[in-house]
C-alpha cells in the first residue's frame, strides 16, 4: 500500500511516524529539516492570516505578502519532499511489491531508492544553474532577488539525494548491484535506441509514458519520481530540450498560489481532530441516526460528507471518523469487511466535497474557478451518498437492534449543542468561498484560527505538545503532493511540445456519441488512472489536455470536473490497485483480504451515481451563479 496513507492517518493523530531504526545521522538530519520545514509553514499561516486581517478589516492591504508567501511555500515544499523521503512517505504502489518473491522483492525495494537517486543527480546541476539565473531578477515589491526563492530547488533536490544515497546501505549489495545494472542496461538501450526512436514519432512515447512511467510505478518507484524519470528520459534521448526546462517547469507547476490552500487545509484537518470538533459532529450524528437499523452506516456517510467540508484530505477524513464509530459498529455484530468498504466507497464519494485537495489542484491545473468548483462538488457527493445509502440499507436488515438504547431528546439536543461550533466550520468555508467574499487560501487561515479559538475555549482540548509534529507532517504531506504536480506538470508540458497534446485532442473528439462518448471514455480512463496513478497525478498530467476538449464539445468545465473526479475517486477506492483502500484499511485496523469480496456492490452503487451525475448535468451546474 502506499505509504502516504499511513501518513494521513499519523497527520490525524498529531504525532511522528514510526520510523525503522536508523544511526544518529539519519535522526539529526530529519530535525533538521522538519523544524525549519514546520516553522515555514506557522511563519505561512500566521503571514496569510495577518495579510487577511488587513485586507478585509483594516482595508490597508500588504502589497509584498503574496511575494514572501511564494518564496516560503517553494521552500516548504522542497523541504517537505526531503522529509517525505526520509520517513518513507511519498506515494508509491506498492502491491506488486508486497507480492512479490523474496528474490524479487530486494531488487524492488532497492529500485524505490535508486530510481529517485538517478533523476535527482541529473535534475541537481540544472537546478543550481536555474537559481543562478534567477537571481539576476529582482521581485517588484520585496526588491529581493529571486535567487532567494529559487534556491530552494537545489537545496531540496541536493538534500533529497543525500537522503536517497544514505538509504542505499539498508539494501543488499547484492540487490544494489543488479538494480544498478539493469537502470544501466535502460539507459544505454535508450542512448543505443535513440535515431530509432527518433524516428518512430509519436509511437516511441508508449515507451516513455507507458513502460517507463507506468512500469515505474507498477515496481513501486515513487509517483512523483517515476513523472521526472520518465520525462527525463524522454527529453535527454528524443529532443535537444536541456534538462534546465524541465526544472523551470517544475518551478511552474508548483508556485501557484492557488495551491496555497493545500498545507493549509492539511494542517485544519489534523486541528478537527485535536480538538475534538470531529468527534463532536460525529457524536451528534450518531444521536440522530445510531439507534435505527444500519445507522451507524448512515452516521458514517453523513459524518465523511460533514468531515470532508473541513479536511481537505481523504485519508484524514477516515482517521477522523473511523476510531469513533468502528468500535461501536463491532459492538453491534458489524463485518469488518462490510465496515471498510463502506468507509472505502464513502472516501470516493466525498472526493468532490469542499475544499478537497483534488478540487484545488484541478482548478490550478485547468484554469477552473475554485469558487464554482466548491460549489458544485456538494450535490454530486450527496447523489452518490445514496446510493451508498441504498446498499447499507439492504445490507443491515437484518441487523440485531434489541441492545441498542434510542437517545432522548435532551441528549440529542446536548449533542447538537456540542457541535454547533463544529458544524459552523464546513459552512462557512463553503458559504465565504462560493459567495467569493475570499479565496479559499484566505478561508483556509480564518477557518484555523477559528479551530484554534474553538479548542482553547469551546472544547478546551489543545495539545501544543502536538503542534510542531503536526506542523512537520503537515510539510511532509504537502511536499509529497507539491512534488508530484511539479513532475506532473513537467510532463504534460513534454506531451504539449511533442504535439501529443494534439493529437489525443482530435482523437478524443471523434469518439462515437459525441459528448456522451467523450464523457463514458473519461469515466473509464480516470477509473483506471486513479487505480494506478492515483488522484492528483492523473488530474494534473491529463487535466490540462482534456479539458480543452470538454469544452470543444459544449462540456462545462465544473461539469466535466465532478465527472472525472468521481471516477478517479473510484479507482483510487477500488481493490487491486487503489492505494485508497489500503490506506482506509491501514487507518481502521482491518485486513485487506477482509474487505475484498464485499466491496464491490458498494463500488457498483458509485459507478451507477456517477453514471447519474454525467447525465444529468444539472446536478454539477445547478446551484452554480448564472452569469
Amino acid at each position: 500500500m502506499s505509504t502516504a496513507a499511513v501518513e494521513n492517518a499519523v497527520i490525524a493523530e498529531g504525532v511522528t511516524p514510526p520510523v525503522h531504526p536508523r544511526g544518529r545521522f539519519a535522526h539529526y538530519f530529519e530535525q533538521a529539516v522538519a523544524i525549519p520545514a514546520a516553522i515555514i509553514v506557522l511563519v505561512e499561516i500566521v503571514l496569510l492570516l495577518t495579510s487577511v486581517i488587513f485586507r478585509f478589516f483594516l482595508h490597508n492591504p500588504i502589497v509584498w505578502a503574496d511575494e514572501l508567501a511564494s518564496t516560503l511555500f517553494i521552500w516548504m515544499g522542497m523541504l517537505g519532499s526531503v522529509l517525505a523521503l526520509q520517513r518513507g512517505q511519498h506515494m508509491r504502489l506498492t502491491t506488486i511489491v508486497t507480492r512479490s518473491s523474496p528474490k524479487v522483492r530486494p531488487i524492488l525495494e532497492a529500485l524505490a531508492v535508486m530510481g529517485p537517486a538517478l533523476v535527482l543527480a541529473l535534475m541537481l546541476p540544472h537546478a543550481i544553474f536555474y537559481a543562478y539565473e534567477e537571481s539576476m531578477i529582482t521581485t517588484p515589491a520585496l526588491n529581493w532577488s529571486l535567487g532567494v526563492r529559487a534556491a530552494a530547488l537545489p537545496v531540496g533536490i541536493g538534500l533529497m539525494l543525500i537522503v536517497a544515497l544514505t538509504q542505499l546501505p539498508r539494501h543488499s549489495l547484492k540487490a544494489i548491484g543488479v538494480t544498478g545494472g539493469i537502470l544501466a542496461v535502460a539507459a544505454l538501450g535508450l542512448w543505443a535506441l535513440s535515431p530509432l526512436l527518433i524516428g518512430l514519432g509519436h509511437i516511441s512515447l508508449i515507451l516513455f509514458f507507458v513502460v517507463v512511467l507506468l512500469g515505474g510505478v507498477v515496481l513501486g518507484v515513487p509517483i512523483a519520481f517515476a513523472f521526472a524519470l520518465a520525462t527525463a528520459a524522454y527529453l535527454l534521448t528524443m529532443t535537444d530540450v536541456p534538462m534546465l526546462v524541465m526544472t523551470s517547469r517544475m518551478d511552474e507547476g508548483m508556485s501557484s498560489l492557488i495551491l496555497l490552500a493545500v498545507p493549509l487545509f492539511v494542517f485544519l484537518g489534523a486541528l478537527i481532530e485535536m480538538t475534538g470538533m470531529a468527534a463532536a459532529m460525529v457524536g451528534f450524528l450518531a444521536s440522530l441516526l445510531g439507534h435505527v437499523r444500519g445507522g451507524l452506516n448512515y452516521v458514517l456517510l453523513g459524518a465523511m460528507y460533514l468531515v470532508s467540508g473541513i479536511s481537505g484530505s481523504k485519508a484524514a477524513d477516515m482517521a477522523a471518523v473511523a476510531p469513533i464509530l468502528f468500535p461501536e459498529m463491532k459492538k453491534r455484530g458489524g463485518d469488518e469487511g462490510e465496515m471498510i468498504s463502506l468507509l472505502s466507497a464513502s472516501g470516493a464519494m466525498s472526493e468532490t466535497i469542499p475544499p478537497s485537495i483534488v478540487l484545488i489542484a484541478i482548478g490550478s491545473v485547468a484554469g477552473v474557478s475554485i469558487a464554482s468548483l466548491f460549489v458544485g462538488g456538494l450535490l454530486p457527493a450527496f447523489v452518490l451518498a445514496i446510493a451508498l445509502g441504498v446498499i447499507s440499507w439492504m445490507r443491515a436488515r437484518k441487523e440485531d437492534m434489541s441492545k441498542v438504547v434510542r437517545p432522548n431528546r435532551k441528549m440529542i439536543w446536548r449533542a447538537f449543542l456540542i457541535s454547533v461550533p463544529a458544524l459552523l466550520l464546513p459552512v462557512a468555508i463553503r458559504f465565504f468561498v462560493a459567495e467569493g467574499v475570499a479565496t479559499a487560501t484566505e478561508v483556509s487561515t480564518l477557518a484555523i484560527a477559528y479551530a484554534v479559538i474553538a479548542g482553547l475555549f469551546i472544547y478546551r482540548k489543545f495539545d501544543y505538545r502536538r503542534i510542531i509534529p503536526m506542523l512537520a507532517s503537515t510539510a511532509a504531506l504537502s511536499g509529497a503532493i507539491l512534488l508530484i504536480i511539479g513532475a506532473a506538470s513537467s510532463m504534460a508540458w513534454s506531451l504539449t511540445t511533442s504535439g501529443f497534446s494534439a493529437d489525443l485532442t482530435h482523437m478524443m473528439s471523434k469518439l462515437p456519441g459525441g459528448a456522451f462518448g467523450f464523457l463514458a471514455m473519461s469515466i473509464v480512463m480516470f477509473i483506471v488512472l486513479g487505480s494506478i496513478l492515483e488522484g492528483i497525478p492523473a488530474i494534473v498530467l491529463f487535466g490540462p489536455l482534456l479539458f480543452p476538449v470538454a469544452r470543444a464539445m459544449e462540456i462545462h468545465d465544473v461539469h466535466y470536473a465532478m465527472v472525472v473526479i468521481l471516477a478517479m475517486g473510484i479507482g483510487l477506492f477500488a481493490p487491486p490497485f487503489g492505494v485508497g483502500y489500503y490506506s482506509a484499511c491501514a487507518i481502521a485496523k482491518v485486513d485487506p483480504d477482509a474487505g475484498l469480496k464485499k466491496i464491490w456492490p458498494y463500488l457498483g452503487a458509485l459507478v451507477i451515481g456517477l453514471i447519474v451525475v454525467a447525465a444529468v448535468p444539472w446536478i454539477s451546474t445547478g446551484f452554480l451563479p448564472t452569469k
